[in-house]
């Protein structure tokens, strides 16, 4: 239970990091809002997944997660480059993902 929490977690760091564009330097109330909402629930639903996970995996997990969905909104929503290489390394970054839930019990 507690990595579903951290991959939630880490989907609304996405969300917060996203938001953080559509603020506007936080001067935009309702997207202001939504960015400030996302990270309180983001920040305790990983609280929570610290009861059980540890905390450098959490954490990693946690960053990853958001770094990995903020690229690929990035590129969805914003037009980003979808180029190879930065592909390719936002596959690493999901491959030492998947290798932190391999070697972690919870």
């Amino acid at each position: 239970m507690a990595w579903a929490v951290l991959i939630v977690a880490g989907l609304f760091e996405v969300c917060w990091a996203v938001g953080l564009k559509y603020t506007e330097g936080f001067t935009r109330l309702i997207p202001s809002l939504w960015t400030g909402g996302a990270m309180l629930v983001s920040l305790y639903l990983l609280s929570v997944a610290l009861r059980t996970l540890p905390l450098g995996t959490a954490y990693a997990v946690w960053t990853g997660v958001g770094a990995v969905g903020t690229v690929v909104m990035g590129i969805v929503l914003l037009g980003e480059s979808p180029d190879l290489p930065r592909l390719f390394c936002i596959g690493l970054i999901v491959a030492g993902i998947v290798g932190l839930k391999l070697v972690t019990p919870g």
